[in-house]
This record gives C-alpha cells, sequence and structure tokens, in this order.
C-alpha cells in the first residue's frame, strides 16, 4: 500500500503550494494592483494632456487678448485721428463762418460783410510768403480795420500780430494780416494803394471804419528816416514819435487818409523794429487797446495819460501838416 510519504515524497514542498483559492485571491490581487497602476497612468496621462490643453487654451485666450489690444490701439488711433480731423474742420468752419460775418435780424446778410465773406484764412509758413484772406469779429461801432504786411518782407514780423488777435468786446474789427510780400513800394508812392494795395481800399470802401491801423517793420538804419526832425521838409510828411521798445507811431499815408477818411476818423500807422521780440511784445499791447477803442477823441485821452510827451509831439506835427483835428 502506498504511503503518503511516498506519494508525495517532498510533502513539505507540496504542503507549501498554494491552494487552488488562495492562488485566485492573490491572481486577483495582484490584477487589482496592476490595474490601480494603470488607472494611475491614464489618470496621469489625462492631467498632463488636461495641463497642455488648459496652457494651449491660455495661449489662444493670450493671443486673443493681444488681438483684442491691438484691435482696441488701432480703434482708439482711428478714434484720435478722427477727433483730430474733426477739430479742425470745425475750427476751419468757424474761421470761415467768422470771415463771412452774421446775419441780420430778417435773415439777410450784412452787406458790410459781405467783402470779407469772399476770403477765408489759412496757415502762416515761417520761411514763406503767406497768403491770407480777410477775417472779420464781431458787428456794429465802431468799425476797425487793422492790416500788416503791405510790402516787402514786412510781413514777417506783423502779419503774425494780427493772426494771434482775439475779437473785441464790442463794435467789429476786420483784419488783413497781409497785403503784398512782393517787391517793397512805398505807401507814399501814389500808386500803392490803387495797385499793391487795392485790397485795403476795397475794405475800406465796404467797411467805412472810423479806426484804421497800418503795422509796418523797419530796420535800425532807417530809424532816422521815419524819426528824424527833418522829415517833413526831406520826405514831405511828418516824423514818427517814439513809443517804446523801438515801436514808432505816425499817421498813415496821405494818399489813403485825404481821400478816405473823415477828418475824425483815427488813422495810425506802427513801425516795429525789425526781429525785435520786445518790439512785437509791445506793438501787440498797443493793437489790444486799440481794438477796444471807440473813437480818435479816447486814443488822445489814452495817449496823453500814458504817453504824453508822444501824444503833445504827435498832435503837433498832425496839425502841422494836416491844418486841424
Amino acid at each position: 500500500m502506498w504511503s503518503r510519504e511516498s506519494l508525495c515524497p517532498k510533502i513539505k514542498s507540496c504542503s507549501q503550494k498554494i491552494s487552488p483559492k488562495k492562488m485566485s485571491f492573490e491572481a486577483s490581487k495582484q490584477m487589482n494592483t496592476d490595474r490601480i497602476e494603470n488607472s494611475g497612468g491614464i489618470e496621469n496621462s489625462g492631467r498632463i494632456e488636461k495641463s497642455e490643453a488648459i496652457e494651449n487654451s491660455g495661449g489662444i485666450e493670450n493671443s486673443g487678448r493681444i488681438e483684442n489690444s491691438e484691435a482696441i490701439e488701432n480703434s482708439e488711433a482711428i478714434e484720435n485721428s478722427e477727433a483730430i480731423e474733426n477739430s479742425e474742420a470745425i475750427e476751419n468752419s468757424e474761421a470761415i463762418e467768422n470771415s463771412k460775418g452774421k446775419e441780420t435780424s430778417n435773415g439777410k446778410e450784412n452787406s458790410e460783410y459781405s467783402f470779407f465773406g469772399k476770403h477765408e484764412s489759412i496757415e502762416t509758413w515761417p520761411d514763406s510768403c503767406p497768403d491770407f484772406g480777410m477775417r472779420i469779429y464781431g458787428r456794429g461801432k465802431p468799425v476797425r480795420l487793422f492790416v500788416a504786411g503791405l510790402h516787402g518782407d514786412e510781413w514777417k514780423d506783423t502779419t503774425g500780430l494780427l493772426k494771434r488777435i482775439k475779437p473785441p468786446k464790442t463794435g467789429s474789427l476786420a483784419l488783413i494780416p497781409l497785403v503784398d510780400c512782393g517787391k517793397y513800394i512805398s505807401t507814399l508812392n501814389p500808386d500803392y494803394y490803387p495797385e499793391i494795395g487795392k485790397k485795403i481800399v476795397k475794405a475800406i470802401e465796404e467797411l467805412k471804419p472810423e479806426i484804421y491801423i497800418e503795422l509796418h517793420s523797419y530796420s535800425g538804419e532807417n530809424i532816422e528816416k521815419l524819426a528824424g526832425k527833418n522829415r517833413l521838409e526831406l520826405i514831405g510828411v511828418p516824423a514818427y514819435s517814439i513809443l517804446k521798445e523801438g515801436v514808432l507811431l505816425g499817421s498813415v499815408s496821405p494818399w489813403v487818409r485825404r481821400k478816405y477818411f473823415p477828418k475824425e476818423a483815427l488813422c495810425l500807422s506802427f513801425e516795429l523794429r525789425k526781429g525785435s521780440m520786445e518790439s512785437r511784445k509791445f506793438a501787440a499791447h498797443m493793437l489790444e487797446v486799440l481794438k477796444e477803442i471807440q473813437s480818435r477823441d479816447e486814443f488822445i485821452e489814452y495817449m496823453k495819460k500814458e504817453y504824453p510827451a508822444q501824444a503833445k509831439k504827435a498832435m503837433e506835427d498832425y496839425l502841422r501838416f494836416y491844418g486841424e483835428m
């Protein structure tokens, strides 16, 4: 009879073998471990893909933000450009409207401003001869007419003063910032006003100003010709009075004074020293005074108070030349 030991000589080894039930449990446990590890790999892979997707999404969002930012900047640039153009259009429109003058209460254009309505003002270029139209501010009396740049290169010292002047509080102020910048021809020449100065004559005839001002400029070597005591005998017109900062004050050419203005009108000529900023500043101050002056008599009283010696000389020279005030 077979003994147990003979059937299984390595009983200990056999007894240590795992039963099918136990093997099933261990195999199951190992399979579960593998599943968990594999599951971790899948999850990690999912996380990586999600992370990359999120980063890619962030890149897309950042790209979108950049594009939006550029779009906004472009939009703002366009809006700023349009705003500048609109602003310039408004300013040009206002300049044209000021040039044309206002309408009367019955809707018809005031005939006093019809001449100026045909002209528009443009910018001055510092190194070239500008081309200015007519400009008028306000309405009613007194009517004041200021002109500058009458001949040669005098516009370089005088035109800018009329460009920057502000409207008067009362009455009208007509401006001709530039008359002519060609060859120098003196206003004492009888041909000046009918030819070169014809736009001045046209304005005087239509506006009939009570106050008329001319702005000129001179070189330092010519001051004796303008303000010398023998000017009346040498040239035939009274000498200028020296005011301040090289600015000279006198009357306008008799060719325009006698023909177009009544004796009670105020007609003055200012001479500025060429290239002098101080001279320009003082002339600008005098223009601010004159744009508010109501009459010749009011200006005479102003001069007697502020510049008594010059006022006395100017009146004596005027009476000596014209015979009456």
